[in-house]
């Protein structure tokens, strides 16, 4: 068997949703789900009756169970044959899933927790796996069009590499379609020329040719691998973060990379994907490539 999905479990609204979702991309990758909560403060609202410091006696086990308990029905109804697990661990939850995530094939969690600060859009927990995490992360957030493509932002980076994989994947197993989308402009296409925002003359046509030949032999390995796969391929001419978020509110699920060609040396999370994790409509999935 596969390693299995783990999704982060607190009891919020935005958890038991990961929960569901988690739990159908554990039963199409034929693995079980590993519902998992981080036992540590801040993480939960203790009950009165005991000291912060002894969970035990305050009757936070009891809480916790009850969280649990509810997590597996809400995927037990989504998918009544999945085999699910529960764990408890004591620690913070971005530190706890961060160590889940060595010998899981995807963590999910959603996009807000319990432990989330009014006017953030996006918990710490799913920011930090983002940019940790040894495997894909999901972070459930947003409408998805469940007939809707698989979004791929394709910049062409090193690190670009494994979303490529993960969105032929997440098609594949889903039987959804692939939209290709490359968005370039004078700051990111590579023109033969020292970079300046200034720069305002440019050969439009040539540097489209460009981009739309590098994102066909990003493509190409994958496409021979996935023919089942039908993929639309878009190139434009646009603001990156922008022309993402927008085309991200017809798609089921967006992938990206953590970290993109116009990354600074030493982020783990690029400002693309961070505007994803804030801003899509519809879940967004990273991933880390090799060496990030």
């Amino acid at each position: 068997m596969a390693d299995p999905v783990v999704v982060g479990v607190d009891g919020s609204p935005s958890s038991l949703d990961a929960v569901e979702v988690a739990a159908h991309e554990a039963a199409v990758r034929g693995t079980e789900l590993r519902l998992v909560h981080a036992f540590g403060w801040p993480s939960i609202p203790l009950p009165p009756g005991g000291p912060p410091w002894n969970p035990a006696a305050a009757g936070a086990r009891k809480m916790v169970d009850g969280t649990l308990v509810k997590a597996e029905g809400r995927a037990r109804a989504a998918v009544p044959d999945l085999a699910v697990t529960r764990e408890v661990a004591v620690g913070e939850p971005l530190m706890v899933l961060e160590i889940e995530s060595h010998t899981a094939s995807l963590v999910v969690v959603g996009s807000r927790g319990l432990g989330g600060f009014g006017g953030l859009l996006l918990g710490s927990t799913g920011v930090h796996l983002a940019a940790h995490g040894h495997c894909p992360v999901l972070v459930v957030r947003g409408g998805a069009d469940p007939d809707g493509p698989v979004l791929l932002a394709s910049d062409g980076s090193p690190a670009g590499g494994a979303a490529v994989g993960l969105a032929f994947a997440e098609a594949s197993l889903h039987g959804a379609d692939l939209l290709a989308l490359r968005v370039w402009n004078t700051w990111n296409a590579d023109t033969g020329e020292p970079a300046h925002p200034l720069d305002v003359v440019v050969d439009a046509e040539r540097l489209q040719a460009q981009e739309e030949r590098a994102l066909e032999e990003s493509l190409r390995p994958w496409r021979e691998r996935h023919p089942q796969v039908a993929v639309e391929r878009r190139v434009v001419r646009s603001r990156v973060r922008p022309a993402l978020i927008e085309a991200s509110g017809e798609a089921r699920l967006v992938v990206a990379g953590a970290r993109g060609r116009g990354g600074f040396t030493g982020l783990l999370l690029g400002s693309v994907s961070q505007a994803l994790l804030h801003h899509a409509r519809c879940p967004v999935a990273v991933v880390r490539g090799t060496g990030t």
